[in-house]
C-alpha cells in the first residue's frame, strides 16, 4: 500500500513525452479548499454515466462543456466553469512545462473551457480511454485529492501495453499533452484509508482535470 507519509518527498519528473507528474502541487489547505468548491459546484448534480458497456462506478459533473451519452461530443454547458477553475489550469500547465519541456509552447496560449469533476467512492475504477473529443490538442491538467490512486497511462493506438503506471496521491498533479495527449488512460485501482485526514473528503478520492475544448 502507498505512504502518504514518505520521508524523502518525491521530486517531479517527466513520465513521457509531454506527460508531467508534479506530486504535492495543492497544499492541504488548498486540497480542502478544492474539495469544498467542488462539493458546492456539484451538489445535486453529480452522475454516473450509463455507457453501452454499463454503468460507471465513478460519478461526474461538467461545467464549461459537457459530453453526450458516449463522452467522446460536447456541447456547451449552461454552467459555467468558474475562474478559480481557470486559474488552476493555467498554474497546473506551467508547473508540467517546466517538468516536461513539450508542454511549454501551449502555456501562453491555454485556453481553459472545461472542468471536469469525478468522485471515486472507495472500489470505484476507470478503464482505459481516450479523450478524444476535443478538437483542441491542448494538454489535460489533472488534479486529485483524496486517497491515491493507480493511474495508468498508454499508448495512443489501443488499450494494450507498453503502459506507464503512476502513483497519484492526494495533492498530486498530472499533465499530459504533446504526442501523448491522446493517449489511452485509466486509473484501474483507489488505496482506500489513504487520503489526508484535513484533505475535506472522508473517503474516496476526487479528480479535477481541466481542459481546452476548442482549437
Amino acid at each position: 500500500m502507498p505512504s502518504l507519509f514518505n520521508s524523502v518527498p518525491t521530486p517531479p519528473r517527466r513520465i513521457a513525452s509531454g506527460v508531467a507528474h508534479v506530486p504535492g502541487f495543492l497544499s492541504l489547505e488548498q486540497q480542502h479548499d478544492v474539495v469544498e468548491k467542488a462539493r458546492d459546484l456539484s451538489r445535486g448534480h453529480m452522475k454516473r454515466p450509463e455507457l453501452k458497456s454499463g454503468t460507471m462506478s465513478v460519478y461526474m459533473h461538467m461545467l464549461g462543456y459537457r459530453t453526450l451519452a458516449n463522452l467522446n461530443h460536447y456541447e456547451r454547458s449552461p454552467l459555467d466553469m468558474p475562474q478559480w477553475a481557470l486559474h488552476v489550469g493555467r498554474a497546473g500547465l506551467a508547473a508540467a512545462a517546466e517538468v516536461a519541456p513539450e508542454l511549454q509552447p501551449w502555456v501562453a496560449s491555454f485556453k481553459p473551457e472545461m472542468l471536469l469533476i469525478n468522485y471515486y467512492p472507495p472500489t470505484a475504477t476507470m478503464g482505459l480511454h481516450q479523450d478524444a473529443g476535443e478538437e483542441s490538442e491542448a494538454p489535460i491538467v489533472s488534479l486529485s485529492v483524496g486517497d491515491s490512486a493507480l493511474f495508468r497511462l498508454g499508448n495512443c493506438e489501443n488499450r494494450n501495453r507498453p503502459w506507464h503506471d503512476v502513483q497519484l496521491q492526494s495533492g498530486d498533479l498530472l499533465v499530459f499533452g504533446g504526442e501523448n495527449r491522446r493517449a489511452f488512460h485509466g486509473v484501474p485501482k483507489l488505496y482506500p484509508g489513504t487520503l489526508p485526514a484535513d484533505c475535506g473528503l472522508r473517503e474516496g478520492r476526487i479528480n479535477l482535470t481541466i481542459r481546452q475544448v476548442n482549437l
